[in-house]
């Protein structure tokens, strides 16, 4: 079983009751759910798509380094 993290979001407005600051973002394994504490309105990011499954390229060389999550190359001079 999964613990639930649960976060406030610093600034946010209830789309339903425009109350600043009561939205509270639930993760549970990889799926989101925000609430508003003073109303209870729920909802969830519409369209978000599962990650897709990386597919082998066949552009690419054979001796080239995967490089989709690299946030960038430290080269000291």
């Amino acid at each position: 079983m999964t613990q639930a993290r649960k976060r406030f979001i610093a600034g946010a407005e209830c789309p339903a009751c425009h109350a600043q600051d009561t939205l509270m973002l639930t993760i549970q394994g990889e799926q989101e759910q925000v609430s508003c504490v003073q109303c209870g309105h729920e909802f969830s990011e519409r369209g978000a798509k599962p990650p897709a499954a990386p597919k082998a390229d066949a552009e690419k060389p054979s001796g080239t380094v995967n490089q989709e999550g690299l946030i960038g190359i430290f080269k000291p001079e």
